[in-house]
């Protein structure tokens, strides 16, 4: 009998297979510290992703493509120290892997042996299905992705919705397969039709994780400062994410108090105080 995500101790990749199987979706959030690591896993959230888009919401980069292999195994490590139930992943960031198969091995056994990870993640489809085969074999579970590829962005000619236009899903399936036949275990899909997603969904035996592709996947996945619209000012949200808090509002009011209480001589008060 399987078990269930909620049961499970310890969330390995074949929970993710089963949950698929028996229709359970699965939850992903970015995590880049092991504080956040350790209220989401408090949260039941089910995989941890140290994304590269730790350049855009914590490093204050205009772009990921900044990001280095360094940089991932600072914050995946934090974040694999604060986690306990959640399986843990990382983006290998752009120049880790591009250079071919072996490059992209040892960035991810860099990743694994370094920061500790479970599982790593980088972008594209059938051109990098060598490079998903050789991490695999020397066992290291990769999750794949596609659709809206951030490294790739200026390629693609901006942030825009791929997987439209005549032949578009088919092409999109075709290079799912080739993730899935070189042993990916799951796939991210990023800014696609739901009907394209919902075809590449149904097409693979390994989940899918959305994020922008409509509610017919296997899961989704937010970047979690897009989730609590925590960034300041003027920061930008995606459409696709939804907002269940204001927090950066809430801890500027936080810091607003403080600011005030230390001006005015309020703060600290005697219980803050220590006797002689």
């Amino acid at each position: 009998m399987s078990t269930t995500l909620n049961d499970a101790k310890r969330v390995r990749v074949h929970h993710l297979t089963e949950a698929k199987a028996r229709g359970e979706k699965i939850t992903m959030l970015t995590a880049y510290d092991a504080p956040s690591a350790r209220v989401f896993d408090a949260a039941g959230v089910d995989v941890l992703l140290v994304g590269d888009s730790v350049g855009t919401t914590v490093l204050g980069f205009d772009t990921t493509v900044f990001v280095t292999l360094d940089h991932m195994i600072m914050f995946a490590g934090a974040v694999v120290r604060g986690a306990r139930r959640p399986l843990v992943v990382a983006d290998l960031p752009f120049g880790s892997y591009q250079a071919g198969p072996q490059q992209a091995l040892e960035s991810a056994m860099r990743l694994m042996k370094e920061a500790g990870v479970h599982a790593v993640k980088f972008e594209g489809g059938r051109p990098v299905a060598a490079s998903v085969r050789l991490i695999v074999d020397a066992g290291i579970p990769v999750i794949g992705h596609l659709g809206f590829t951030p490294q790739s962005e200026h390629a693609l000619g901006g942030k825009r919705v791929q997987g439209r236009g005549e032949g578009a899903a088919d092409e999109m399936i075709a290079d799912a397969l080739a993730l899935q036949d070189a042993g990916a275990c799951a796939i991210v899909l990023e800014m696609v039709p739901a009907p394209v997603a919902e075809a590449v969904t149904a097409a693979l035996t390994v989940p899918t994780i959305g994020i922008g592709a409509g509610n017919v996947t296997d899961g989704q996945v937010l970047v979690w400062h897009d989730l609590v619209r925590f960034g300041g000012a003027g920061s930008f949200t995606p459409r696709f994410a939804k907002q269940y808090r204001e927090t950066g509002e809430e801890l500027q009011g936080a810091v607003a108090e403080y600011v005030a209480e230390v001006r005015s001589g309020a703060f600290p008060g005697p219980e803050h105080t220590f006797a002689s």
